[in-house]
Formats: C-alpha cells, sequence, structure tokens
C-alpha cells in the first residue's frame, strides 16, 4: 500500500509539475506576444520619425537652396526705385536742352545704363505688358480706359514697369487695362 501512496504521490507530483510548467508555458507566451507587439509598435514609430526627419531635411535643403537662389532680392527690390527714377530723368529730350544739361543728362543715362546691366547679369528682366493680355499675376491693374480699336483685357499702358528675379515675380507691373464697355 505505501507503494501505491507513493506511486500516486508521484503521479500527482508530476502532475503539478506539469501544471506548472504548463502555466509557465502559457506566462511566457503571453509574454513573447507582448513583446514581439511592443517591438512592431517601437519599430513603427521609428519609422515614422525616420521618415519626418527625412521629410524636414528635404524641406530644410529646400529652404536653403531657395534662399540661395533668391539671395540678392531684397537689395533688388532696393535699387528697382532708383531704376524708376534714372528712366523717368533720361526721358527728357536732349535737343533742347544747354551742353551742360546734356552732358549731365549722358551721365544719367550712362549711370541708368550701368544700373540696367547689373540687374541683367543678376537675372533680373522686365515684365514685358504693353500690348498684351492682362494676367492678374504679374500685372496690377490701376487704371481702366475704353478705347474701342483695341480689344478687352489687353494692357494699353504701363505706369509702372514690372520685373522678375529669375523665374520669381518680385513686382508686379502697374497698367492700364483696356475695356471696350463704355462708361454708361
Amino acid at each position: 500500500m505505501d507503494e501505491k501512496k507513493e506511486n500516486i504521490n508521484a503521479e500527482n507530483e508530476v502532475k503539478v509539475k506539469k501544471k506548472k510548467n504548463h502555466n509557465n508555458h502559457n506566462k511566457w507566451q503571453e509574454q513573447n506576444e507582448k513583446l514581439v507587439k511592443q517591438n512592431a509598435e517601437l519599430n513603427d514609430k521609428l519609422l515614422r520619425i525616420t521618415a519626418e526627419m527625412q521629410n524636414m531635411k528635404r524641406h530644410f535643403e529646400e529652404d536653403k537652396m531657395r534662399l540661395i537662389k533668391y539671395d540678392g532680392e531684397k537689395l533688388i527690390l532696393e535699387i528697382l526705385p532708383i531704376v524708376d527714377n534714372f528712366e523717368r530723368a533720361i526721358i527728357l529730350d536732349d535737343e533742347n536742352l544747354s551742353d551742360e544739361l546734356s552732358k549731365f543728362l549722358s551721365g544719367f543715362k550712362m549711370i541708368y545704363g550701368n544700373l540696367v546691366d547689373i540687374l541683367n547679369k543678376l537675372e533680373v528682366k522686365e515684365i514685358e505688358c504693353v500690348g498684351k493680355p492682362f494676367d492678374s499675376i504679374s500685372m496690377n491693374a490701376v487704371l481702366i480706359d475704353h478705347i474701342k480699336d483695341v480689344d478687352d483685357n489687353i494692357v494699353i499702358d504701363c505706369m509702372q514697369k514690372g520685373y522678375m528675379y529669375k523665374d520669381k515675380i518680385i513686382r508686379p507691373a502697374m497698367v492700364k487695362v483696356n475695356n471696350k464697355e463704355s462708361e454708361e
């Protein structure tokens, strides 16, 4: 009988150990699944952060290139009114001036030519507008006229020149646009 009790006790111990091993196995499996899930979440976060960093770097590089490309824009905007004033000054008729005033005018023309050359080297171009259709992106309509012989929305006069710096409009032209409709 003792032997039977010992066998029963031994069997019970084996069952208890199996149950403990099974419980431990379940706990390890749950922990493993939890760790696998956390690992996947962390990998996903890492990928998102890496992508965000690459986007930030790309945006930074684009901004830097844009700054370099349009480096002289502020200076050019300061010079354009001076160019406008030189253009107004050299419109005078050279024939009706005294020799002294004619020399001043030729000096103004030379300075104006130098300024225009510098602007051309910096890739600053005048926006051609007279006789062309009105473009609201590169032009501001400040006056409207009603000429019957000219098509609608055609620029008939330029009040102030507009300029482009490389591929960017830095000052729209101020223009007079035709509108055939009567003033009624």
